[in-house]
Protein backbone atom coordinates (compact mmCIF):
# COMPACT_ATOMS: atom_id res chain seq x y z
CA UNK A 1 0.00 0.00 0.00
CA UNK A 2 1.51 3.08 -1.21
CA UNK A 3 -1.01 5.92 0.08
CA UNK A 4 -1.28 6.95 3.32
CA UNK A 5 -4.31 6.91 5.48
CA UNK A 6 -2.88 8.78 8.29
CA UNK A 7 -2.20 7.82 11.88
CA UNK A 8 -4.83 6.61 14.56
CA UNK A 9 -5.07 6.97 17.95
CA UNK A 10 -3.50 3.20 18.52
CA UNK A 11 -0.70 4.13 16.10
CA UNK A 12 0.72 6.74 18.77
CA UNK A 13 3.55 5.75 21.06
CA UNK A 14 4.91 7.90 24.28
CA UNK A 15 8.06 9.41 23.78
CA UNK A 16 8.28 9.06 19.71
CA UNK A 17 9.51 11.54 18.09
CA UNK A 18 7.88 12.38 14.74
CA UNK A 19 9.96 14.26 11.99
CA UNK A 20 7.24 15.69 9.53
CA UNK A 21 7.72 15.88 5.46
CA UNK A 22 7.79 18.82 2.89
CA UNK A 23 10.26 21.76 4.80
CA UNK A 24 8.81 25.47 3.24
CA UNK A 25 10.31 28.18 1.95
CA UNK A 26 8.67 31.23 3.18
CA UNK A 27 8.46 34.23 0.69
CA UNK A 28 6.99 38.10 0.34
CA UNK A 29 3.72 35.93 -1.07
CA UNK A 30 2.76 34.21 2.40
CA UNK A 31 2.81 37.68 4.15
CA UNK A 32 0.70 39.09 1.15
CA UNK A 33 -1.75 35.97 1.19
CA UNK A 34 -1.99 36.44 5.01
CA UNK A 35 -2.76 39.85 4.96
CA UNK A 36 -5.33 39.33 2.14
CA UNK A 37 -7.04 36.44 4.06
CA UNK A 38 -7.31 38.63 7.31
CA UNK A 39 -7.64 42.21 7.90
CA UNK A 40 -4.18 42.08 9.34
CA UNK A 41 -2.88 45.43 10.00
CA UNK A 42 -0.14 45.75 12.28
CA UNK A 43 2.09 48.12 11.71
CA UNK A 44 5.47 45.99 12.77
CA UNK A 45 4.16 43.34 10.05
CA UNK A 46 3.37 45.15 7.52
CA UNK A 47 6.03 47.68 7.07
CA UNK A 48 10.08 47.23 6.20
CA UNK A 49 10.62 51.31 7.43
CA UNK A 50 8.42 50.45 10.57
CA UNK A 51 10.48 47.50 11.42
CA UNK A 52 13.81 49.19 10.57
CA UNK A 53 13.39 52.32 12.77
CA UNK A 54 12.50 49.74 15.68
CA UNK A 55 15.67 47.86 15.29
CA UNK A 56 14.41 45.27 12.69
CA UNK A 57 16.16 44.59 9.60
CA UNK A 58 13.22 44.54 8.04
CA UNK A 59 9.96 43.38 8.18
CA UNK A 60 9.41 40.01 9.89
CA UNK A 61 6.72 37.21 8.44
CA UNK A 62 3.50 37.73 10.74
CA UNK A 63 4.03 35.41 14.17
CA UNK A 64 0.77 33.25 13.35
CA UNK A 65 1.71 32.84 9.42
CA UNK A 66 4.39 31.49 10.99
CA UNK A 67 2.50 29.49 12.93
CA UNK A 68 0.14 28.16 10.68
CA UNK A 69 2.91 27.20 8.74
CA UNK A 70 4.64 24.97 11.20
CA UNK A 71 0.94 23.38 12.23
CA UNK A 72 -0.05 22.62 8.44
CA UNK A 73 3.60 20.39 8.46
CA UNK A 74 2.15 18.83 11.45
CA UNK A 75 -1.58 17.67 10.20
CA UNK A 76 -0.54 14.52 8.37
CA UNK A 77 1.07 12.82 11.41
CA UNK A 78 -0.69 14.39 13.99
CA UNK A 79 -4.54 15.21 13.34
CA UNK A 80 -5.47 13.77 9.60
CA UNK A 81 -7.81 11.95 11.48
CA UNK A 82 -8.55 14.09 13.96
CA UNK A 83 -12.41 14.50 15.66
CA UNK A 84 -11.09 18.14 16.79
CA UNK A 85 -7.94 19.90 17.92
CA UNK A 86 -8.51 20.71 21.60
CA UNK A 87 -6.17 23.59 22.98
CA UNK A 88 -2.76 24.82 23.35
CA UNK A 89 -0.27 25.55 25.65
CA UNK A 90 3.65 26.14 26.44
CA UNK A 91 3.85 28.31 23.16
CA UNK A 92 6.65 30.14 22.86
CA UNK A 93 7.77 32.50 19.53
CA UNK A 94 11.82 32.16 19.87
CA UNK A 95 13.32 34.27 16.53
CA UNK A 96 11.49 36.03 13.82
CA UNK A 97 10.96 34.55 10.51
CA UNK A 98 12.31 36.20 7.62
CA UNK A 99 10.96 35.49 3.77
CA UNK A 100 13.83 33.09 2.57
CA UNK A 101 13.79 31.14 5.82
CA UNK A 102 13.06 27.35 5.20
CA UNK A 103 10.49 26.04 8.16
CA UNK A 104 10.43 22.21 8.79
CA UNK A 105 8.84 20.79 12.23
CA UNK A 106 9.49 17.62 14.47
CA UNK A 107 6.61 16.80 17.17
CA UNK A 108 7.64 14.59 20.67
CA UNK A 109 4.29 12.20 21.87
CA UNK A 110 4.28 13.75 25.61
CA UNK A 111 0.75 11.69 26.47
CA UNK A 112 -1.90 9.57 25.44
CA UNK A 113 -5.14 9.09 26.69
CA UNK A 114 -8.16 7.12 25.46
CA UNK A 115 -11.45 8.45 25.70
CA UNK A 116 -14.55 6.52 27.47
CA UNK A 117 -16.03 6.31 24.63
CA UNK A 118 -13.46 3.89 23.27
CA UNK A 119 -13.65 5.23 19.97
CA UNK A 120 -11.10 7.46 19.73
CA UNK A 121 -8.20 9.29 21.97
CA UNK A 122 -6.44 12.29 22.95
CA UNK A 123 -2.46 12.71 21.97
CA UNK A 124 -0.31 15.54 23.17
CA UNK A 125 2.33 16.63 21.49
CA UNK A 126 4.66 18.73 21.61
CA UNK A 127 5.83 20.89 18.44
CA UNK A 128 9.16 22.83 17.28
CA UNK A 129 9.28 24.78 14.28
CA UNK A 130 12.97 25.21 12.98
CA UNK A 131 14.73 27.05 10.03
CA UNK A 132 17.37 25.90 7.59
CA UNK A 133 20.04 26.20 10.52
CA UNK A 134 18.08 23.76 13.01
CA UNK A 135 17.19 26.75 15.16
CA UNK A 136 14.25 26.56 17.11
CA UNK A 137 11.95 29.60 15.86
CA UNK A 138 8.83 28.45 17.91
CA UNK A 139 7.28 25.51 19.93
CA UNK A 140 4.19 24.81 21.44
CA UNK A 141 2.06 22.20 22.99
CA UNK A 142 -1.19 21.06 21.54
CA UNK A 143 -3.71 17.78 22.26
CA UNK A 144 -5.61 16.83 19.51
CA UNK A 145 -8.45 14.26 19.60
CA UNK A 146 -7.67 11.16 17.69
CA UNK A 147 -10.12 8.64 16.32
CA UNK A 148 -9.41 4.78 16.61
CA UNK A 149 -9.44 2.35 13.56
CA UNK A 150 -9.20 -0.96 15.73
CA UNK A 151 -11.42 -0.40 18.32
CA UNK A 152 -10.39 -3.09 19.84
CA UNK A 153 -6.88 -1.81 20.23
CA UNK A 154 -5.58 -1.83 23.49
CA UNK A 155 -5.55 1.39 25.53
CA UNK A 156 -2.26 2.60 26.79
CA UNK A 157 -1.60 3.48 30.37
CA UNK A 158 -3.72 7.40 30.33
CA UNK A 159 -0.51 9.75 30.97
CA UNK A 160 -1.56 13.52 30.82
CA UNK A 161 1.14 16.01 30.91
CA UNK A 162 1.20 18.44 33.37
CA UNK A 163 1.39 21.73 31.81
CA UNK A 164 2.36 25.26 32.50
CA UNK A 165 -1.03 27.68 32.65
CA UNK A 166 1.00 30.70 32.44
CA UNK A 167 4.29 30.85 30.37
CA UNK A 168 6.34 33.00 33.12
CA UNK A 169 7.74 36.49 31.62
CA UNK A 170 11.23 36.01 32.24
CA UNK A 171 10.83 33.25 29.50
CA UNK A 172 9.55 35.38 27.17
CA UNK A 173 11.66 36.31 24.02
CA UNK A 174 12.06 39.53 22.46
CA UNK A 175 13.71 39.85 19.09
CA UNK A 176 17.13 40.67 19.44
CA UNK A 177 17.93 44.67 18.45
CA UNK A 178 13.97 45.11 18.60
CA UNK A 179 13.82 48.95 20.49
CA UNK A 180 10.32 50.56 20.70
CA UNK A 181 12.41 53.73 22.33
CA UNK A 182 11.30 56.38 19.47
CA UNK A 183 7.92 54.46 18.14
CA UNK A 184 5.72 56.26 15.90
CA UNK A 185 1.87 55.47 17.24
CA UNK A 186 0.82 58.28 14.49
CA UNK A 187 2.15 55.58 12.21
CA UNK A 188 1.17 52.41 13.82
CA UNK A 189 -2.51 53.71 14.44
CA UNK A 190 -3.60 53.75 17.68
CA UNK A 191 -2.12 56.89 20.80
CA UNK A 192 -2.37 53.55 23.95
CA UNK A 193 0.64 52.05 25.06
CA UNK A 194 1.40 49.71 27.83
CA UNK A 195 0.77 52.04 30.49
CA UNK A 196 -2.76 53.05 29.58
CA UNK A 197 -3.79 49.25 30.30
CA UNK A 198 -4.77 47.96 33.39
CA UNK A 199 -5.58 44.35 34.21
CA UNK A 200 -9.10 43.74 34.30
CA UNK A 201 -10.16 46.03 31.57
CA UNK A 202 -12.15 44.10 28.82
CA UNK A 203 -12.21 45.38 24.79
CA UNK A 204 -14.55 45.07 22.28
CA UNK A 205 -12.96 45.06 19.45
CA UNK A 206 -16.55 46.28 17.79
CA UNK A 207 -15.77 45.16 13.93
CA UNK A 208 -16.85 41.34 12.75
CA UNK A 209 -16.27 39.55 9.05
CA UNK A 210 -18.37 37.07 7.82
CA UNK A 211 -16.29 33.62 6.85
CA UNK A 212 -17.07 32.58 3.79
CA UNK A 213 -16.12 29.18 2.55
CA UNK A 214 -13.74 30.11 -0.44
CA UNK A 215 -11.70 31.67 2.19
CA UNK A 216 -11.16 29.36 4.83
CA UNK A 217 -10.20 26.86 1.88
CA UNK A 218 -7.28 28.73 0.35
CA UNK A 219 -6.13 29.85 4.13
CA UNK A 220 -6.28 25.16 4.69
CA UNK A 221 -4.38 24.96 1.35
CA UNK A 222 -2.33 27.71 1.97
CA UNK A 223 -0.55 26.16 5.28
CA UNK A 224 -1.10 23.06 3.63
CA UNK A 225 -3.14 22.26 5.96
CA UNK A 226 -5.39 18.66 5.26
CA UNK A 227 -6.96 17.52 8.20
CA UNK A 228 -10.18 15.87 6.61
CA UNK A 229 -12.93 17.44 8.70
CA UNK A 230 -11.39 20.80 6.57
CA UNK A 231 -11.58 19.41 3.29
CA UNK A 232 -13.90 16.89 2.60
CA UNK A 233 -17.57 17.47 3.66
CA UNK A 234 -18.35 13.54 3.18
CA UNK A 235 -16.63 13.37 6.63
CA UNK A 236 -18.81 14.83 8.88
CA UNK A 237 -22.18 13.66 9.63
CA UNK A 238 -23.79 17.07 8.98
CA UNK A 239 -22.00 17.08 5.87
CA UNK A 240 -20.21 20.77 6.62
CA UNK A 241 -16.30 21.51 6.17
CA UNK A 242 -14.95 22.55 9.77
CA UNK A 243 -13.35 26.09 9.77
CA UNK A 244 -9.41 25.61 10.86
CA UNK A 245 -9.57 26.55 14.22
CA UNK A 246 -6.26 28.88 12.95
CA UNK A 247 -8.59 30.65 11.14
CA UNK A 248 -10.54 31.77 13.40
CA UNK A 249 -7.26 32.78 15.58
CA UNK A 250 -5.64 34.79 12.99
CA UNK A 251 -9.37 36.51 12.10
CA UNK A 252 -9.81 37.10 15.88
CA UNK A 253 -6.41 38.75 16.20
CA UNK A 254 -6.53 40.65 12.90
CA UNK A 255 -10.19 42.13 14.38
CA UNK A 256 -8.14 43.25 17.57
CA UNK A 257 -5.64 45.53 15.98
CA UNK A 258 -8.78 48.17 16.89
CA UNK A 259 -8.40 48.27 20.18
CA UNK A 260 -5.47 46.85 20.54
CA UNK A 261 -3.32 47.92 17.59
CA UNK A 262 -0.08 48.35 19.23
CA UNK A 263 0.45 44.75 20.59
CA UNK A 264 2.60 44.40 18.22
CA UNK A 265 4.24 40.75 18.42
CA UNK A 266 2.53 37.73 20.08
CA UNK A 267 5.68 36.34 21.65
CA UNK A 268 4.05 33.39 23.93
CA UNK A 269 0.55 31.26 23.65
CA UNK A 270 -0.50 30.59 27.70
CA UNK A 271 -3.32 28.14 26.50
CA UNK A 272 -5.95 27.98 23.79
CA UNK A 273 -9.42 26.06 23.20
CA UNK A 274 -11.46 25.94 20.25
CA UNK A 275 -14.70 26.17 22.43
CA UNK A 276 -17.33 25.47 19.50
CA UNK A 277 -17.12 25.12 15.54
CA UNK A 278 -17.50 27.61 13.14
CA UNK A 279 -18.91 27.42 9.74
CA UNK A 280 -19.25 29.52 6.77
CA UNK A 281 -21.68 31.51 6.95
CA UNK A 282 -20.12 32.50 10.65
CA UNK A 283 -19.85 35.92 11.46
CA UNK A 284 -16.52 36.45 13.81
CA UNK A 285 -16.44 39.16 16.06
CA UNK A 286 -13.84 39.61 18.90
CA UNK A 287 -13.57 41.01 22.52
CA UNK A 288 -10.27 40.72 24.56
CA UNK A 289 -9.26 41.11 28.43
CA UNK A 290 -6.12 42.10 30.11
CA UNK A 291 -4.96 39.74 32.12
CA UNK A 292 -1.29 40.63 33.64
CA UNK A 293 1.44 42.46 32.68
CA UNK A 294 5.30 42.55 32.84
CA UNK A 295 8.14 44.42 32.35
CA UNK A 296 11.12 43.32 29.95
CA UNK A 297 14.64 43.96 29.65
CA UNK A 298 13.97 45.57 25.82
CA UNK A 299 13.83 49.33 25.76
CA UNK A 300 10.68 51.06 25.42
CA UNK A 301 9.12 47.67 25.75
CA UNK A 302 7.02 45.78 28.04
CA UNK A 303 4.64 42.35 27.93
CA UNK A 304 0.92 42.32 28.13
CA UNK A 305 -0.82 39.03 28.31
CA UNK A 306 -4.00 38.88 26.58
CA UNK A 307 -7.61 36.99 26.75
CA UNK A 308 -8.68 36.88 23.25
CA UNK A 309 -12.31 35.51 22.65
CA UNK A 310 -14.01 35.13 19.38
CA UNK A 311 -17.69 34.96 19.16
CA UNK A 312 -20.14 34.53 16.27
CA UNK A 313 -23.75 35.87 15.71
CA UNK A 314 -25.80 36.29 18.77
CA UNK A 315 -23.16 36.54 21.27
CA UNK A 316 -23.95 38.64 24.11
CA UNK A 317 -21.62 40.63 25.44
CA UNK A 318 -18.61 40.25 26.76
CA UNK A 319 -20.31 36.36 26.34
CA UNK A 320 -17.82 33.70 27.54
CA UNK A 321 -19.28 30.91 29.91
CA UNK A 322 -22.74 30.16 31.44
CA UNK A 323 -23.03 29.52 35.16
CA UNK A 324 -22.07 25.80 34.85
CA UNK A 325 -19.13 26.84 33.75
CA UNK A 326 -19.29 25.74 30.16
CA UNK A 327 -18.80 27.97 27.13
CA UNK A 328 -21.58 29.43 25.63
CA UNK A 329 -22.41 28.42 22.20
CA UNK A 330 -21.96 31.52 20.83
CA UNK A 331 -17.95 31.53 22.04
CA UNK A 332 -15.86 29.75 19.23
CA UNK A 333 -12.35 30.62 20.71
CA UNK A 334 -10.62 31.19 24.10
CA UNK A 335 -7.10 32.51 23.59
CA UNK A 336 -4.54 33.24 26.45
CA UNK A 337 -1.11 34.98 24.94
CA UNK A 338 1.33 37.21 26.08
CA UNK A 339 2.24 40.14 23.44
CA UNK A 340 4.75 42.57 23.58
CA UNK A 341 3.90 46.65 23.41
CA UNK A 342 5.76 50.19 23.48
CA UNK A 343 5.82 51.66 27.00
Amino acid sequence: MKTNPGRFFEDYRLGETIVHAVPRTISGGERALYHALYPARHVLYSSDEFARASGLPASPLDDLAAFHVVFGKTVPDISLNAVANLGYAEGRWLMPVWPGDTLRAQSTVIGLKENSSGTSGNVYVRTRGLNQRGETVLDYVRWVMVRKNRLDAAAPEPIVPELQKVVPPEALVVPAGLDFSNYDFTLAGEPHRWGDYLPGEKIDHVDGVTVAEAEHMIATRLWQNTAKVHFDATFREDGKRLIYGGHVISMARALSFNGLANAQMIVALNGGAHANPCFAGDTVKAWSEVLDKADTAAPGIGAIRLRLVAVKQGAAPFALKNAEGRYAPEVLLDLDYWAIMPK
